[in-house]
């Protein structure tokens, strides 16, 4: 098989910021790991809206010790889910994380309780392995899905179900909260929110603010969405309507791009698709377009539009009940240890260049440790290995 086609075929698996139980081939010996399911009543967002119930899958490595403090959060990229490691079946995918995340590994499961789970409002509603509440779940009052009328949820709010369900498992006190991208955001939020109760945080590939320029992304990345006529204005789950997958396939092929850098590029070149001549055709595709085509329609499948929306308003109202982020991490824990990608298009590294800054100025103990790759902003996902000797540093006793 040549360079090109290896190249190819191990990003056929990552058609965006990463899927859920998007791995390495996995070994015999890779655990298989349950996904277990969390729910609540009765539950305010922080925008004031009502929830009568709560839902959210999770899964679990470890065991919890007698003082209820060596648990580990692991939180999610957008695209993600909580299968962060182990998998989820004999011949399945390893989770995301899965290769810093195990018996001996740098999140030592021999050593720590590790809890990972879905969020609100998922993007994978549609998939098996997925439990979330949003707006493609049924609302109880109506009995048909909430659709727009699911109240706006942030990323404090994904840290506050969160943190019901560990205290659900008698969690205390979390030794590390830790994740990428958006999973970055929300340990960013454990630290500003619930100081007292994390002693250590790892955002990797993240930011400490999500600026007006993040915002602008965001809303052109929901753009494509908005226009499909199938989208009704987030009412297509009903019997005999067609789901606006075009719309979200546009959407998820802005951010398979946005996510990547040009060195991963680079294995398609200027090619044309095999059979097309763009240089005589203007409906003709390249390679590359072809590709991003072909990912996004599958990832489509697999993904709910409002939900799309959904976590991309959540992600805008990271950190918006403090006057600034400085205000936030002020009384922050101590310990962080920041994973940025040197070629990150998502969120630039100069983001973690300023939350570092951020936190250093308020008193706390920063380490920051580039990742390096053609990757881009996937680097913190994929090749998060290439930390493990920061992380086992970060989290020696």
């Amino acid at each position: 098989m040549t360079t090109r086609r290896r190249l190819l075929s191990a990003t056929a698996a990552l058609p965006m910021l990463a899927l859920p139980a998007v791995g390495r081939t996995q070994p015999a010996a890779a655990p298989v790991v349950a996904r277990l399911d969390f729910s609540f009543t009765d539950y305010t967002t922080r925008g004031g809206g009502r929830l009568p119930v709560v839902r959210i899958g999770y899964q679990t490595a470890g065991r919890l010790n007698a003082a209820g403090d060596n648990a580990v959060l692991i939180t999610h990229f957008f695209s993600g889910n909580g299968h962060a490691f182990g998998r989820l079946e004999p011949q399945g995918p390893l989770g995301w994380w899965d290769s810093i995340i195990g018996p001996g590994k740098p999140i030592d499961t021999d050593r720590f309780y590790v809890v990972a789970s879905d969020s609100l409002v998922n993007l994978n509603a549609p998939d098996r392995h997925t439990i979330t509440t949003g707006p493609a779940s049924v609302n109880p009052s109506t009995g048909r899905p909430w659709g727009l009328n699911f109240p706006a949820v942030s990323i404090r709010d994904f840290v506050e179900v969160q943190k019901r369900l560990l205290e659900s498992l008698g969690v205390r006190r979390l030794a590390l909260v830790a994740g990428p991208s958006m999973g970055a955001l929300q340990a960013v939020e454990w630290a500003a929110a619930h100081p007292a109760m994390v002693e250590r945080v790892i955002p990797a590939i993240g930011t400490g603010e999500v600026d007006a320029w993040m915002m602008g992304w965001l809303d052109l990345w929901c753009a494509p969405i908005r226009l499909d006529p199938n989208w009704r204005n987030g009412d297509y789950y009903g019997q005999g309507r067609d789901a606006p997958l075009r719309g979200l396939a546009e959407s998820l092929k802005l951010v398979t791009l946005h996510s990547r850098d040009r060195g991963w590029a680079a294995q398609f070149g200027r090619r044309p698709a095999e059979g097309q001549e763009p240089a005589r055709r203007v409906q003709d595709r390249f390679a590359i377009e072809q590709w991003l085509d072909s990912a996004a329609s599958a990832r489509s499948r697999l993904s709910d539009a409002n939900s799309f929306l959904y976590l991309a308003r959540a992600n805008q109202l990271f950190l918006n009940e403090y006057e600034s982020g400085a205000a936030a991490l002020a009384g922050a824990p101590q310990r962080w240890l920041v994973l940025p990608s040197q070629g990150d298009r998502v969120f630039p590294i100069e983001y973690s260049r300023e939350l570092e800054a951020t936190l250093r100025q308020a008193g706390k103990q920063v380490e920051l440790v580039p990742l390096r790759g053609g990757l881009g902003h996937l680097e913190g996902v994929s090749n998060i290995a290439q930390a493990e000797d920061a992380i086992r540093r970060f989290l020696a006793p």
